[in-house]
């Protein structure tokens, strides 16, 4: 299978940019959402303490659509990286 657009048809190549403009807009729309998502599963770090890691697993698995959750998850490991940097 080629990645290379040139060598898709007119219908694939059009299918797959309809699926970037979808995912685009979902982002556009939920970026904020999905940030003050992810700064409430941080906010529980200190309170969960050992056990975060995993509840931040099953409420990342709870969410839908799973490109929101992938978002979420891009997030909270923005968060926890400038965390780590700030250190």
């Amino acid at each position: 299978m080629s990645f290379n657009l040139a060598n898709m048809s007119f219908e694939e190549r059009a299918q797959i940019e309809a699926e970037k403009a979808r995912l685009f807009e979902m982002w556009q729309n939920n970026l904020g959402k999905a940030k003050g998502e992810a700064a409430r599963l941080i906010a529980e770090k200190p309170r969960r303490k050992g056990k975060w890691a995993e509840w931040v697993r099953a409420e990342l698995e709870g969410m839908t659509p799973p490109e929101y959750a992938s978002m979420v998850r891009s997030e909270v490991n923005k968060l926890m990286a400038a965390a780590s940097a700030g250190r």
